[in-house]
């Protein structure tokens, strides 16, 4: 419990992609909140939701794929398979984590997914998890609705993709 409460804790500090969600762009109301900006997240009383919370961990085949091209031309196709599931508002936050970890966790994915069997669908076209260089974990996660909108300050402040 205390590891899902770390990496949840992470979670929130990965700086990676996300979804461009259909928002309403409005200014808060005197008291703060704002129901067209909700309801246009899909937040409920909290202004929480649910969402799948993807753990790569190294896979099976990760020592086993050693040839250099072929993990280049894999990876390539993980980043690829990123930003597929941006466009399609998929993917909230991706990133690795910044340390090895006794876990084998390599990095995170936050879905808009209604099941573990969905996410599992979704991340399955990832050639990195296809060759099973990862595997994953796929845990269902509430939090703020919000989080969606962080990519449009992320873009303003990063120098490179």
């Amino acid at each position: 419990m205390r590891t899902l409460f770390y990496l949840t804790l992470l979670a929130f500090g990965v700086i990676g992609c996300t979804a461009k969600n259909k928002i309403v762009p409005t200014e808060p109301l005197a008291g703060g909140y704002d129901h067209r900006l909700a309801d246009s997240l899909g937040a409920d009383q909290r202004g929480m939701k649910n969402y799948m919370l993807v753990l790569l961990k190294t896979g099976p085949k990760d020592s086993v794929i050693t040839d250099t091209q072929k993990r280049a031309e894999i990876f390539k196709g993980h980043f690829a398979h990123m930003e597929k599931m941006q466009k399609e508002d998929k993917l909230i936050m991706a990133g690795p984590f910044a340390t090895k970890n006794h876990l084998a966790y390599r990095g995170l994915f936050l879905l808009q997914a209604a099941s573990p069997e969905e996410a599992r669908a979704i991340v399955q076209g990832d050639p990195s998890i296809a060759s099973e260089i990862f595997s994953v974990e796929i845990l269902p996660f509430y939090g703020s609705a919000a989080l969606p909108m962080h990519l449009k300050y992320h873009q303003r402040i990063s120098k490179q993709d």
